[in-house]
């Protein structure tokens, strides 16, 4: 009786009935019937319901659950505990799915889904020696073509911790060279000779209040049409396009979505263009296609904006950088040749609403706030005790922390609960308005960039809203993005060459209301002019670049 019924489950979900497949498992079914395999049947179908709803996730949580504990030690339990974390983490709860993967680590060791999956769940938990360590272990067992994903965000978390010099980072990101494949031969040079230079760039990120699209706007709506074409291949799902997308579609000659495509056939879409330059956005981030660059898309290959390090790809010719990001000597730890822009390597586009100059309110407060409104990852162990001494030393301070993306706060939380200066502290929750999360900028002081993954468009949104950023200079682009942000707008102060002067100078400045308030004023009367925000100076100096690298390629 039990096999007939099961056999009709399995009719059921051939035919995609899986509202009837729901209803049929739940009715008929007892529960000493319901097996692994049907729990995990029916969690599945319940996702699967066209008008899914949030009771129906909860619901299909409790049926992997119910999965895995019926049936530990077999593949259907398994295969219960993944869809298990796989939706835990749309809920963002993640204790049970990091007590059941203890007890199946401890039981069967590696299990390659498993351990990519709590690789998330530790990044979102802002615990990335955790993610990094099973990240590894794939990359250990699998080949390199299995693991390949793997080992991207393996080398990406290792930019937000002190734990690797630029030499181990091209190092590791030379390792990609063997995880891709070669579809066509190498692209002829200078193929065919364009009239215009042909410009194009790579992305998925052209949505609405995507960092990039502020950066990118700004030289696109200050090019040359006369000299150069410009096309947009982008990775973006269709159902994801909004108003941004269709605003930039007009700066663009052409754009092709690509995300469809596999490699080899955007390979040779890509190719058919007859590029001579294309510039990818996206590098190790985002929703990339960098094994479509090893393919020697265009004559000349260029990475920039979205990932300030190298690709470690020999056919990646240029990463564009300036002279306070990369220094003398240094050009040996990356793969490509560094492209020095005169001024700065980027440069933001401002934003559309009304900017006016608000008091520090210090002048309210009696007391200094600082803030930092980054990617929660980027606070490091290292970062958090820094911070910790810094309203240690000054009890009339706080800290205003507000991430960037959707992340827990909880095990930060305990860190600065173990330094004591929790209650010093105020945690913001992500605003989805643009216009409201620049407002919260009028609550901080002195914004405090982390490292060694310094902040870029959060030090931009600061010191476009009059807050001075106090950061820290490291090793490499990543590293030194506040350095050259300040350089840029002459605020060399606020540059700490080690960690003793970084809390040296904000516990200083906690004690000058006169100096940050003149800090505040300058920044307002002098930002917009400055290479951060001077969009007509920057493009002039990015497209007179580009035309040289063309002309030397032609030649």
């Amino acid at each position: 009786m039990n096999s007939a019924k099961i056999i009709q489950v399995k009719k059921l979900l051939v035919k995609k009935n899986f509202e009837e497949a729901t209803l049929f498992i739940e009715n008929t079914f007892t529960d000493m019937e319901k097996s692994s395999e049907i729990l995990n049947i029916l969690g599945f179908s319940k996702l699967q319901k066209k008008n899914f709803n949030d009771l129906d996730l909860l619901s299909a949580i409790e049926n992997f659950r119910d999965c895995y504990l019926k049936e530990k030690n077999t593949k259907q339990g398994i295969e219960g505990l993944a869809n298990f974390i796989v939706c835990s983490n749309k809920i963002h709860q993640y204790k049970d799915s990091i007590k059941y993967f203890n007890e199946v680590e401890k039981l069967f060791g590696y299990i390659p889904k498993l351990f990519s999956l709590m690789a998330k769940v530790y990044e979102y938990l802002n615990d990335l020696e955790s993610a990094i360590y099973y990240l590894k272990k794939i990359i250990e067992k699998e080949s390199i073509q299995n693991s390949n994903l793997h080992l991207q965000k393996y080398i990406f978390l290792n930019n937000f911790l002190n734990n690797w010099s630029q030499k181990e980072f091209l190092e590791n990101t030379k390792r990609l060279e063997q995880a891709f494949p070669n579809y066509l031969e190498k692209i002829p040079k200078n193929l065919k000779k364009n009239k215009k230079i042909k410009l194009a760039f790579l992305s998925s990120d052209i949505i609405e209040n995507h960092p990039i699209t502020f950066f990118l706007k700004t030289i696109i709506a200050n090019v040359n049409k006369d000299k150069f074409e410009l096309i947009l291949f982008s990775n973006c799902q269709k159902d994801k396009e909004d108003k941004t997308t269709k605003d930039f579609k007009i700066y663009f000659d052409k754009w092709i979505n690509i995300n469809d495509l596999n490699d080899e056939k955007a390979t040779s879409v890509i190719r058919k263009n007859n590029l001579d330059m294309i510039i990818d956005l996206m590098g190790l981030t985002s929703s990339n296609r960098i094994g479509l660059l090893k393919n020697k898309l265009a004559t000349t290959q260029i990475l920039w904006l979205g990932y300030n390090n190298t690709s470690g790809l020999n056919q990646m010719d240029y990463l564009i950088a300036d002279p306070n990001l990369i220094k003398k000597n240094e050009d040996k730890f990356y793969s490509e040749k560094i492209l020095f822009l005169p001024s700065i390597w980027s440069c933001h586009s401002g934003f559309e609403i009304l900017r006016k100059k608000t008091p520090s309110p210090l002048i309210k407060n009696k007391y200094i706030t600082f803030g930092s409104f980054n990617n929660i990852n980027k606070i490091s162990n290292e970062v958090v005790d820094v911070w910790s001494k810094i309203l240690k030393k000054n009890n009339n301070s706080r800290l205003i922390l507000k991430s960037s993306m959707s992340f827990s706060y909880e095990i930060l939380k305990k860190k600065f609960k173990q330094n004591k200066v929790l209650d010093s502290i105020t945690f913001m929750d992500k605003k989805n308005n643009l216009e409201d999360h620049l407002e919260d900028y009028k609550e901080i002081d002195i914004a405090l960039d982390p490292f060694p993954y310094n902040g870029v468009t959060t030090s931009f949104e600061a010191i476009w809203m009059g807050v001075p950023l106090l950061t820290l200079e490291g090793f490499n682009p990543i590293s030194r993005a506040g350095v050259s942000i300040n350089k840029n707008i002459n605020m060399d102060y606020f540059i700490a060459n080690n960690q003793n002067e970084y809390v040296s100078k904000a516990i200083e400045l906690s004690n000058n209301f006169k100096k940050i308030i003149d800090a505040r004023n300058y920044l307002f009367d002098n930002a917009l002019g400055s290479n951060l925000f001077n969009t007509q100076k920057f493009s002039k100096e990015f497209f007179e670049t580009l035309e040289n690298i063309n002309f030397n390629n032609a030649s």
